[in-house]
Order: C-alpha cells, then structure tokens, then sequence
C-alpha cells in the first residue's frame, strides 16, 4: 500500500499509488461536492439506516459527524491537541464533535479534535501536525486545520493538502499563550477567531458514519483500555451519563471546563501502524497510521461492545463500519471518540 503523500509530485503533475487518490484530485473532489462514503451517488440514492438525510436544498437534515441536528452548515475545524501529562487538563475537547486518537513518537498520543456543530471558548494545548492527519482530513472535503506548525520536510506537504492552513504561523491572534504551563504546552486558540481565517471551510459531510438504536447483540462491557507503547487510555461505561468516561494513565481524563471527557460512541480501530519517512529532533520516527482499506474494529456503545469491520476505499471517502454480517454499524448520537490503534505489535518496527 502506498500513500499518495508519500510522493512528492513532480512539476505540476499529481502522483497516483494504487490505493490513494491523487492529491490535486483529492483537493479538486472536496470542492466539487460531498463525497459519499458507501459509493452513493451524492446521497441522491437510497441511503443505509442512520445516513445523513438531505432536504429539498441538499443540506444534511442530520449532522454526519453526531446524528444530531445543529450545525449542519457549519463549517470543520480540526485540531491538533497535545494528549500528554504535562498538556493536561486540555480545553475544549468537550465540545468536539468527533476526537481521534493517534499514535506519535516515542509511543506516545495527540489528539485531532473536528468541530462543526458547536465551538467552545478555546481550544488547546495546540500542538504540532503529523503526516498521518493529512491522509484523515481529506474526507471531510477541505476544512480549516489548526496547529502549531510543523517540520520543515512535512511543509510541502501541508502545502498541497485540501486543508486550509491556519497554523499558528498564519493564525495571528487566534493564538495565545496562557496559564502556569511551560512551552509548549501553554498554546491555546480561540476556534470562532481561527475559522474567520478559513472563511470558505467547507460545511460537514458525510464521512461514513450511521446513527440509531444499536443492533442486536453486543456483549455486555464495563470499560476498554487502549494501549500504545508508552502510554494507555481507558474508557468506562457511565449508565447514569449514558456515555463512556475516558482515563489517561489510569486517571480520570478530565476537561479544564470541569467533568471527565468521553463521548457516546467509542470506535476502536485497529490499523497498520508503521514508520514515515519523518522523524523528530531525537531521531524517533513518526508513525504513519493507514487509514484507507479495511480492518477490524471495536465499538462501544450504551455499555456494549461490538465486533465491527472498517472500510474506506480513497482518502476523499469516509470510513464505513458494519456488523460481522454485513449491516451498518450504528452510533449513539453524539461525540464520537475514534481511538487507533495499530493492526499488530504496539511498537513502530
């Protein structure tokens, strides 16, 4: 499998791998419409149970990343948080409508928190990019990206992704440092103020998931704890919040706003994890997480969990996840938390 971020195009010309769209096409294809993540014909065909519906005006009746209805004609922003003792509690992740955690050097994790249907005050600590974002990001068409930079060989890759690019170099004063934390973990941003930067962001999509009661089966489950090679996270089923409540380290994973983070759905996904060709200032490589083709998953939902299958055929398509049998997964409405984790040994070979 090969990344079409993993080659440089040459002149003008995009390159195309076998499994990856090219990136020119890809930026052309977000502008062009909302792609469809079960190879639909712009939702005008029938959709699976849970779809984002679509009124007379083509905005979504649902909001694809929630199965809720505000914000459906907002505009996505992600961010990138830190997810380290030292950034904790981090602000802002409690109003994310979607959470991903990824795996960086030294085994540790950072967050990409995508916002649409809400904004909170702030958001941060706001940390660094990784070049396993620029191959999630594409299926939400081109939204605004905040972090705060990058390194000098991943800038020309930053460059041709179908993101608009309000980093902390372009962002001005939606960036600011605040409270008793050393650099760099005192970098917050306010979201309102960042996407008056990104102006033509484009509005959410469908990017795969499905929302609804659960289906048959399930196994009861009181928690999942999630390992990579330095650090863990836990998620514990509240029945009295009818969400799961996230741990970090074996604590409670807390929001600088007050309460415990969590979400109502967690999707456990299991990928390749393996070394990009980029590394930080210590010579540790960073992971390249492979999100597009297929594998295992776990989701956690109303305190069960369920075996599931993830799919995702191009980087400018979301993720589908279905039921050993074939049916769409379904989600609790509300945040969804996507935890990957790699489709092997927990190490970077």
């Amino acid at each position: 499998m090969r990344y079409a971020w993993e080659t440089p195009r040459r002149g003008r010309t995009a390159t195309r791998g076998r499994t990856a769209t090219g990136l020119a096409a890809l930026a052309l294809l977000g502008a062009a419409g909302t792609a469809c993540s079960d190879g639909s014909d712009g939702g005008q065909s029938a959709s699976p149970p849970g779809a984002p519906g679509a009124s007379g005006s083509g905005a979504p009746t649902t909001h694809p990343f929630t199965g809720g209805a505000t914000g459906l004609r907002n505009p996505v922003l992600a961010v990138k948080i830190e997810n380290t003792r030292p950034a904790l509690p981090q602000s802002g992740v409690s109003s994310a409508d979607l959470v991903y955690v990824e795996q960086v050097e030294g085994g540790e994790t950072r967050l990409m928190a995508v916002y649409s249907s809400r904004l909170p005050a702030r958001v941060g600590p706001v940390r660094s990019a990784r070049i396993s974002d620029l191959h999630i990001l594409p299926q939400f068409g081109r939204p605004a990206f905040a972090f705060s930079g990058v390194q000098s060989k991943m800038k020309p890759y930053i460059r041709k992704a179908p993101v608009y690019d309000i980093s902390q170099d372009n962002g001005g004063s939606a960036y600011f440092r605040a409270g008793p934390k050393p650099i760099p973990y005192n970098l917050y941003a306010d979201p309102r103020n960042l996407l008056k930067q990104a102006p033509k962001a484009e509005p959410p999509r469908d990017i795969g998931f499905r929302f609804g009661p659960a289906p048959e089966g399930g196994r009861p489950t009181a928690s999942f704890t999630a390992r990579w090679p330095a650090t863990t996270m836990g998620f514990t089923w509240s029945a009295k919040q009818k969400r799961w409540l996230a741990s970090w380290g074996g604590r409670p994973d807390l929001a600088a706003e007050g309460g415990q983070l969590g979400g109502r759905t967690i999707v456990v996904q299991y990928a390749q994890t393996t070394r990009s060709r980029f590394h930080d200032f210590l010579g540790s490589y960073t992971p390249l997480i492979r999100t597009t083709g297929s594998g295992r998953a776990l989701v956690l939902r109303d305190g069960k969990s369920y075996e599931a299958r993830w799919t995702r055929p191009a980087e400018d398509k979301g993720t589908t996840y279905t039921t050993p049998d074939g049916r769409p997964m379904t989600f609790a409405r509300g945040q969804v938390w996507v935890v990957l984790l790699n489709d092997g040994k927990p190490h970077i070979p």
